[in-house]
């Protein structure tokens, strides 16, 4: 019987060994596997107030008029009053938002993914947009309804990246062999990116509707394996002091972090001045984030931007 009973827990001790070889492997074939070109992580920097003045004041008009966001966030029932708040605040400036949900909610329009597997609604979002808003848009910008976006500094933040180009941009994370970029704090796939991801979504073997690992992985680390079948690399988005602009975190607990490690330097040492987003916040916080970015003013500071970017036609944005 002892005999019998050890057997059994090398049994179970060896297949617990060889299945976390399997998922290692999968990791190590996802990260390595068909390539197109090799690709060194690389910190993508918002331009300089010295480069937009050098543009004609024609050049910037048309500009502001080309810079067209489309915006897209994932949803569910539960997050119905953070989804009332997002669409009473940020989306408004984007040039066109809508949201996904993973059921039919009769309260708020949305388009019904009829799942409620984030990897799925992700994939199903992606192609609704790009099969129906690809002539008319881009850059797509991808967020949950935690979030909160500062479309204008997005735009700024693009405002020389050439759409044409494969770029999968935000705040990256590294993952063993795997460089993703964290839903949390807003993904942003520029036109040609989008093609490239649609190609690969009906191809199970590239871009897996479930993943083919025995423990699943997040919805952004499978858009990373996805992309970088594409040739399509994640890319951490900066201003011009190497701070992050998309952020994983609110505004309040990076302050509260800045006042442990820079107490002198509070407002210095939380967040870049051009931030796209912050991630964490509850429906109050989004309003009074939307007042302090576009309502308050302190009088006697003027900034003299060299660059406006238009509402949307029709918006009846802030």
């Amino acid at each position: 019987m002892l005999s019998e009973s050890s057997s059994f827990l090398k049994g179970v001790m060896l297949g617990s060994i060889f299945c976390a070889l399997i998922t290692m492997l999968g990791h190590v074939r996802i990260g390595h596997g068909n390539r197109m070109h090799q690709h060194e992580h690389h910190h993508l920097q918002a331009p300089n107030k010295e480069d937009i003045l050098k543009i004609s004041e024609d050049e910037r008009m048309e500009l502001s008029k080309s810079f067209r966001v489309y915006c897209i966030i994932l949803v569910k029932p539960k997050d119905v009053s953070l989804w009332a708040a997002v669409r009473e605040t940020w989306t408004k400036h984007c040039d066109k938002a809508e949201f996904f949900s993973s059921e039919n909610v009769k309260v708020f329009e949305s388009i019904n993914m009829e799942t409620d597997d984030m990897w799925l609604m992700m994939r199903k979002a992606y192609k609704y947009a790009f099969d129906k808003y690809r002539d008319q848009y881009n850059w797509f910008f991808l967020a949950r309804p935690t979030t909160f976006a500062i479309i204008e500094n997005l735009k700024y933040f693009l405002l020389k990246k050439d759409p044409s180009q494969p770029f999968y941009l935000g705040h990256s994370i590294k993952s063993g062999d795997l460089e993703y970029v964290s839903v949390e704090g807003g993904i942003v796939l520029s036109i040609e990116s989008m093609k490239r991801l649609n190609s690969l979504l009906g191809i199970p073997e590239k871009c897996p509707e479930q993943g083919g690992m025995i423990w699943k992985i997040s919805e952004d680390k499978q858009l990373a394996v996805c992309l970088k079948y594409a040739g399509v690399f994640a890319e951490n988005a900066e201003d011009s002091e190497g701070k992050d602009v998309f952020n994983t975190k609110s505004v309040g607990l990076f302050i509260k972090e800045a006042m442990t490690n820079h107490p002198n330097l509070v407002v210095e040492g939380c967040c870049s001045d051009t931030a796209v987003t912050f991630n964490g916040l509850t429906p109050n916080q989004m309003h009074v984030m939307m007042y302090g970015v576009y309502r308050l003013r302190a009088f006697g500071h003027i900034f003299h931007d060299a660059l406006v970017f238009l509402p949307p036609n029709g918006s009846d944005n802030d």
